[in-house]
């Protein structure tokens, strides 16, 4: 692989589906985000390399998750470039075996990428679900019983989601090794379009904004009633100091319209 490859691994193994006169041997792609993709390996050593890899896992999925996240396509070789024709991979025979694992990588590199999206998009479901009720709620004029720290760790989840989306992945630009490798470039885009990530990647985005507005309603909400509760307070606080004006002043006029007697006492003169 090119030095320019960052944050993947790449091992071959000869435990291959295909084991006819070429001897293709089965090749494993290690994505640093956690995906990892297999080319003609059995499934025996596919559940291997998982239960090693499951060992280093950090911040893991929910195991039904992973299995259900998945992409599988067939590939065969052909006499023609290398190319996708609907959901199968054409890989050229005429290729050396290092421009054949480029071209593998690109494939994997979008395949990885889109079951990274469909893992950010099941989060996104999920974040969707736990808020349903806001806007029932609302119509209904009930209270929104959630804490303010409860509404900055949606904020914070919200943040989150969208910087994996837009800052720290490559879904919304292809990534630099391709730009000076228009071949290998063109089958990534050829690749992610079959995939439908920027069509997918847009309708998160807008779902994210819409998501970031119930947010934002719920956190102004919960402003404005905390607001109303320290106005309720300050009320309170000057109508009790107006009751000890009223008691002081009640006081004092007692006092002058009804002065108390001083009595004085004399000694008898002897």
């Amino acid at each position: 692989m090119p030095q320019d490859v960052q944050d993947v691994l790449h091992m071959k193994t000869n435990n291959s589906v295909n084991g006819g006169v070429d001897r293709e041997p089965g090749e494993i792609f290690f994505f640093r985000e956690g995906s990892v993709v297999f080319w003609n390996v059995k499934n025996t050593t596919m559940k291997k390399v998982m239960r090693i890899v499951s060992k280093h896992e950090i911040g893991s999925y929910e195991v039904a998750l992973v299995n259900w996240e998945n992409e599988q396509m067939m590939y065969k070789y052909t006499d023609h470039a290398t190319r996708l024709v609907k959901d199968e991979i054409m890989l050229s025979s005429a290729n050396s075996p290092q421009a054949t694992t480029l071209e593998k990588f690109t494939f994997s590199n979008a395949m990885a990428l889109s079951v990274k999206l469909a893992i950010w998009e099941y989060s996104l479901d999920k974040f969707v679900g736990s808020i349903e009720w806001v806007p029932e709620n609302l119509k209904a004029g009930r209270r929104l019983k959630m804490s303010m720290q409860e509404v900055m760790t949606r904020v914070g989840q919200l943040f989150e989601l969208r910087h994996h989306i837009n800052l720290s992945s490559d879904l919304l630009m292809t990534p630099d090794f391709y730009w000076d490798r228009e071949g290998l470039e063109m089958i990534y885009n050829r690749m992610c379009n079959y995939l439908n990530i920027a069509r997918r990647t847009k309708v998160m985005n807008e779902k994210l904004n819409h998501c970031s507005e119930m947010v934002e309603l719920m956190r102004t909400h919960l402003n404005d009633r905390h607001s109303l509760r320290l106005e309720w307070m300050i009320i309170l606080l000057i109508a009790i100091e107006v009751v000890f004006e009223i008691v002081h002043y009640v006081e004092r006029f007692i006092e002058k319209q009804f002065p108390s007697e001083t009595v004085t006492g004399h000694s008898p003169s002897t």
